[in-house]
């Protein structure tokens, strides 16, 4: 599986962006994805994940209500769209294929995409 995320950039508090990303080479039963953040000096945090059958998405608290995730299943793409950003959104935003065990847990994932880093001015 190969992941590349795009979309990233700097945008003033209050602001939106909306990352992609794309996925080559799943297999049929490995198509769930998420979206984690690492911001400097912290460690890789959950944000969103979406499961590709049911379309079903779950959040980190500290974005309900204001990322979205989503995805086109004929480009094998998943989207989140983030509103309302806050300077402490500022990180480098990864997308990931899930494996197996907790959505929220970093060591669930088998395949990273390269990270786009998303910057929130105040």
């Amino acid at each position: 599986v190969q992941l590349q995320a795009f979309g990233g950039g700097l945008v003033q508090a209050g602001g939106s962006l909306r990352l992609s990303c794309a996925a080559s080479g799943f297999t049929s039963n490995s198509k769930n994805m998420a979206w984690f953040r690492q911001a400097p000096g912290k460690e890789r945090e959950f944000v969103a994940a979406i499961r590709w059958s049911s379309s079903t998405t779950d959040y980190a608290d500290a974005v309900k209500g204001r990322f979205t995730a989503s995805k086109d299943n004929a480009k094998n793409t998943v989207y989140l769209q983030m509103n309302n950003l806050k300077p402490e959104d500022t990180a480098v935003y990864y997308c990931a294929n899930y494996y197996s065990g907790s959505y929220y847990d970093t060591k669930s994932y088998a395949y990273w995409g390269k990270g786009t880093l998303v910057t929130v001015s105040s």
